[in-house]
Order: C-alpha cells, then sequence, then structure tokens
C-alpha cells in the first residue's frame, strides 16, 4: 500500500536546510524499515502541503534521493522506493540517543521474575445524546469489519486465532503499528517497545502498577481522566492534581520530588486543551532536570479535522522519559477494547510480564481481524470518513451554542469530539442532566473530572459523537431552555 503522507513529520530541532532535512527524513525512514522497495512516496504535491514547504523543495529532495538510489522515479506514476536502496541494519530502527534514565531505580515493583462513572447504556434510545466516546453506526464501516473478521476466522489464520502467545502480541498487529500509527505521530519503536493493552485504562493501570510504590509521588490533570485518579488511589502512591490552564498542564505547577506525571497534551481530557510546542519542550526539560518520568496518554489524535495534529510529545523526547500510551476505542470502537503501550525496552518487559499474570494477551482473533482492518485500508477510510462527519457536527453545534449564548470553555485546537461547556455560575450540571434526561437529551455533568470535595458544579462536556448533525441545534435548544427555567 502507498506510504501515508501523515507518517512524515520535520523533526523540530534538526539542523540543515529544509530540503536537506526532507533528505534525511525519508532516507531513515527507508534505513529504519519502515519504508520497503516498492513503496509508493507520497507525491510531491502533497508531501509539500503536509510539511508546510514548497512544491519545489520536495521535488529537489526526491531528485538527490533518486540520484542516490534510495528512490526511483516512474514517470507520472510518482517515486518508489528504490530495489538498490541500503537495507537497513535490521528492524526495529534504534534512537542513537542513550537514554539518562536508571531503570533499576526507576521500576517500582518487578513482575518479569513472576509467572504470576456510569454511563447511560441506553443512551442510543434518546434523540439527543451528547455522549461521550461511543461509536456511531451511521459512520462504522461494519461491512467491511465483519469481512475482516471472517478473513481472521480462515484456516490461513488458524494459529492466530487460536495459539496461545502467553506474554506476545499478534505480530501483523504489532507491525502495523510500529511501522503505519506511531510514525503520524513521529514515533519510532521496536516490537519489544510495544505492548498490545486490552483499552487505554488498561495501559494506564499497567503503567501505574509497574511504575509506583506507596513512597513514590505521581501527579494527574485536574480536571482530568476520573478513571486514572481511581488507578492512582488504588496503586496507594502519593499523588497530586495540577489545576490545568487553556494551554493544558502547566510544567511549572508540577510538584517536587515527582516520580512521575500523568498528562493529555494533544487533548487534555476533559477541557481538550492543546499543550503548545513551547511548553512541551518545557515539560521534558524540566522532567530531564529534575529526573522524573511522563506518562503521555494520546487518546484521541485521529480526531483531528481542523488542522493537522503536532507530533506526540513522546516524538520530542530525546531522553527515554516519555512512556505512551495510545487507543483503537475512539477511532474504532469501544468495546473493541484494543490499545498499546509505546516505551523503552525495559519498562515495556515488566508491563508485558504482568500483564501475563492477570490476563495474558487480548484475543488472538481480535488482534488478527484488528489487524486486517487496519492493512487493508479500511481504517484510514474510516477516520477520514469520521473527521468529516465531526466537522459538520461541530460546526453546527458551535453555531447552535453562540445563537444561545453558552460559553465554550475548551473545544480544542485540533478537533476532537466534544467541547468543555461552562454554564451560568449557579447552575448545577448533575441536577441540569437529570432534568434533561426529560426532555431526551443527555449531556455529561463536569464535576466528577474535578478531584476533592468543594469542586466547581456548573462544568458540562457536550460531545458529538453519537448525535446527527440534523439533532443538534434543537438539542442545544432545549438544554437552554432548561437553563432559562433554572
Amino acid at each position: 500500500m502507498p506510504i501515508s503522507v501523515e507518517t512524515f513529520f520535520l523533526d523540530p530541532v534538526a539542523e540543515g536546510t529544509l530540503q536537506s532535512r526532507i533528505q534525511r527524513m525519508v532516507a531513515q525512514g527507508i534505513l529504519s524499515g519502515r519504508f520497503r522497495p516498492g513503496e509508493r512516496l507520497p507525491s510531491s504535491r502533497r508531501m509539500a502541503q503536509h510539511l508546510g514547504v514548497s512544491r519545489i523543495t520536495v521535488t529537489l529532495a526526491y531528485t538527490e534521493l533518486v540520484a542516490d538510489d534510495y528512490l526511483t522515479s516512474r514517470g507520472r506514476s510518482g517515486y518508489f522506493v528504490s530495489a538498490g536502496a541500503p537495507e537497513p541494519p535490521g528492524f526495529p530502527a534504534r534512537r542513537s540517543e542513550a537514554s539518562s534514565v536508571d531503570w533499576t531505580r526507576a521500576i517500582g515493583q518487578r513482575f518479569a521474575t513472576h509467572d504470576t462513572t456510569r454511563r447511560n447504556v441506553d443512551w442510543a434510545k434518546y434523540p439527543y445524546p451528547f455522549v461521550y466516546g461511543q461509536a456511531d453506526p451511521q459512520i462504522f464501516d461494519s461491512a467491511n469489519w465483519r469481512l475482516c473478521a471472517i478473513q481472521a476466522l480462515g484456516k490461513r489464520d488458524f494459529d492466530a486465532m487460536t495459539l496461545d502467545y502467553y506474554d506476545g502480541d499478534d505480530p501483523q498487529l504489532v507491525e502495523y503499528i510500529a511501522r503505519h500509527i506511531l510514525p503520524r505521530r513521529g514515533i519510532l519503536a521496536g516490537p519489544d517497545e510495544i505492548l498490545v493493552t486490552m483499552g487505554a485504562q488498561n495501559a494506564l493501570w499497567l503503567t501505574a502498577q509497574v511504575l509506583l510504590t506507596q513512597r513514590r509521588l505521581a501527579a494527574m490533570e485536574d480536571p482530568g481522566y476520573p478513571a486514572l485518579r481511581t488507578i492512582l488511589e488504588q496503586s496507594r502512591c502519593q499523588f497530586a492534581t495540577v489545576p490545568v490552564d487553556r494551554d493544558g498542564l502547566p510544567p511549572d505547577a508540577l510538584p517536587d520530588n515527582l516520580d512521575v506525571v500523568f498528562t493529555t497534551p494533544s487533548h487534555q481530557c476533559p477541557t481538550t486543551a492543546t499543550m503548545p510546542l513551547s511548553r512541551r519542550k518545557a515539560l521534558l526539560d524540566k522532567a530531564g532536570a529534575e529526573d522524573f518520568l511522563i506518562v503521555e496518554d494520546d487518546y484521541e489524535f485521529e480526531m483531528a479535522f481542523l488542522k493537522s495534529p503536532s507530533p506526540a510529545l513522546k516524538s520530542l523526547d530525546r531522553d527515554g522519559r516519555v512512556i505512551y500510551v495510545g487507543s483503537f476505542s475512539k477511532s474504532l470502537f469501544p468495546g473493541l477494547r484494543l490499545g498499546y503501550l509505546v516505551g523503552p525496552a525495559p519498562f515495556i518487559r515488566e508491563a508485558r510480564a504482568l500483564r501475563a499474570s492477570v490476563f495474558r494477551h487480548a484475543p488472538g482473533h481480535i488482534q488478527r481481524t484488528t489487524a486486517y482492518y487496519l492493512s487493508l485500508g479500511h481504517y484510514d477510510a474510516l477516520v477520514k470518513r469520521t473527521g468529516r462527519a465531526f466537522h459538520e457536527r461541530r460546526r453546527t453545534l458551535d453555531e447552535a451554542l453562540n445563537a444561545h449564548g453558552m460559553t465554550v470553555a475548551g473545544a480544542g485546537a485540533y478537533g476532537g469530539s466534544s467541547v468543555w461547556i461552562a454554564l451560568p455560575p449557579g447552575t448545577q450540571a448533575r441536577r441540569l442532566a437529570h432534568e434533561l434526561q426529560q426532555d431526551g437529551v443527555l449531556i455529561e455533568p463536569g464535576d466528577r473530572f474535578f478531584a476533592g470535595d468543594d469542586v466547581p458544579r456548573h462544568y458540562a462536556r457536550l460531545a458529538y459523537s453519537s448525535i446527527p448533525a440534523g439533532r443538534i441545534a434543537q438539542g442545544v435548544a432545549r438544554i437552554a431552555a432548561r437553563i432559562g427555567k433554572g
């Protein structure tokens, strides 16, 4: 299949001209084994638009790569990886930077030596479900998913379906994540640095169990993901909550003597704020200077339709300090329960051993079905279709909120699937949500995202992932009417 243009990122700290940086970017992709002989590169026009450079710069870079036999030109068909291109030294690619982390000290508990909010489940019955994280049957490609599931049931994939991987994962799924999903976030990783999990929440739990002890200090965002707060409480570690601002987590507000910080830099949960590049670098610098680790939950990067998402925080990490959490829950469907952890091999080895002692691995048939759905191009088509639908719904929602004078406290720079609403002072969002159910409207009160007892009660999250665009305006009107009665 053609190489997606979304897998290309220019290193923001690299030196040299734009042309030389583009040449180096493509050459490194070939040398790392991500791009293989015969695979077609994006056209010079598409690459230029994606990178924000002139087309002639890309053309000159491609021409130099042809001269060095990294690429070959086939006229109007475009540029392809040359059959004579230098062979990679062996997958996976390794970062040249040596990790400064002392993993014998950083890992809080050892497992490698052992073998050992309630939601409305009937939300679809409501005409105006502003509920978060559910699959929309109008968008999801169930026909091709069914075909992939049938293919994974075939004799050829008998072992993938029935084999006890023990502590392993489906190699086809891991390869796709390594070669296609992670590069879209600017991340390079090998099989020993990737672990398939039962969703992002399972990934967060594994991470907390491996890194934290009763004597270690963790920090998370406030407001933040409620399930993470529960995980930290159950781990019995010491933890602090850090108030976020319009740019997400402020590094200067982190407590002293920190061991691990959990953050959602691309789409802060629930405000959807996007951490700017300068703050990401400041957070990484602080982590290096004060010797703590960062867990990046990148739960919704595929839902970027306003503009292309910035590279992940982990893509800027030169110190081996960032552990990355990804999920297919938002881009496919939450019932799939598939996510993944990406981190240094010593950490992944411990997380893999812990997972094996709990449930061994995600079901083989589910992993292989997902691998087929991804590799056959259905996933990319679904993401594009979802982006178009969400863009229309977001525009309709913004117009409806503006028409009723409702305040959006957080809406995200890249898109996403929800907005964070500040209701009029004095409004009790939980009581409002209960009353709105009588009107066929579902909203999510925001108090559960805050830590402590004395928390703001006038925030709510409105999601547009499961409500058709044609119903949004009337649903918002019903919300406004209820607020007016209060």
